[in-house]
């Protein structure tokens, strides 16, 4: 009986825990969440347009349908945001094929994100975007930044297990779905239109995931999802696989 009754209030705990967690994240998604949109559509792009100059933001490109804006948790991180209003995963612009392929201008992009001469290896970057309630702004933004070191280490172990066929792999202590794609196959299709068509289920709930994207050891990249588990404490929130003090670089072990 002592048994089941402290099973039962581990069980409300455990529910109170996620209720809180919850309460807190929707407070802060609709009190804060346009800030960024309004970095976007009354700043960067206005002023690219009227006087050519990005500013806040690092880059504007209007025909590609972008901005990247420097992100204030650190030097080493980066955002890359449409210009369009798309408010992030849960979004049906970003199944359209007509819609900017966002995730390929950012991993083309995330050499800039660091300023000196030598050149960097791909092992350092990985890109990240959050699940719909594991955000805080309503407006879509993929994360450019450096990759966890123990993260990088895991997908050198797993890499020649990889493929094109989507497979379990527990990273950062959650479940992903992972798979390899060439840079020819990420430019060809966008990441979000293949997550739906390729994972069963994925389409009609494209809310619930969060996307990553790393470089493996022989050039491929491994494309990562991970679907959001409110009983395991998991959001949705692949930036967690990011190091915005890019410790890899740091160590030189990239």
């Amino acid at each position: 009986m002592q048994g089941r009754k402290g099973v039962l209030t581990l069980l409300v705990l455990s529910l109170a825990i996620v209720i809180a967690v919850l309460s807190a994240a929707a407070f802060y998604y609709y009190r804060n969440g346009e800030v960024l949109w309004q970095i976007v559509s009354e700043k960067c792009v206005p002023d690219m347009r009227q006087h050519g100059d990005p500013a806040p933001c690092q880059d504007v490109n209007l025909r590609q349908g972008y901005v990247v804006f420097n992100d204030i948790k650190g030097p080493l991180h980066s955002l890359l945001l449409p210009t369009a209003k798309i408010t992030g995963m849960e979004s049906s612009a970003l199944l359209d094929p007509a819609t900017p392929n966002l995730f390929f201008a950012a991993w083309q992009w995330r050499t800039r994100l660091i300023a000196q001469n030598k050149p960097v290896s791909d092992r350092a970057f990985a890109l990240a975007i959050n699940a719909q309630y594991g955000r805080s702004q309503n407006q879509l933004h993929i994360h450019i930044s450096c990759l966890r070191p123990e993260v990088r280490q895991q997908l050198d172990t797993e890499a020649a297990e990889l493929n094109e066929t989507w497979q379990s792999l527990t990273l950062h202590g959650h479940r992903y779905l992972v798979r390899a794609l060439s840079a020819a196959q990420l430019a060809q299709q966008s990441a979000f239109i293949r997550l739906a068509t390729e994972v069963p289920g994925a389409r009609n709930n494209m809310g619930q995931y969060g996307l990553a994207l790393a470089a493996l050891p022989d050039g491929r990249l491994a494309l990562m999802a991970l679907r959001r588990n409110w009983l395991m404490l998991n959001g949705g929130s692949a930036g967690e696989l990011q190091d915005y003090t890019c410790q890899l670089l740091s160590s030189q072990k990239a």
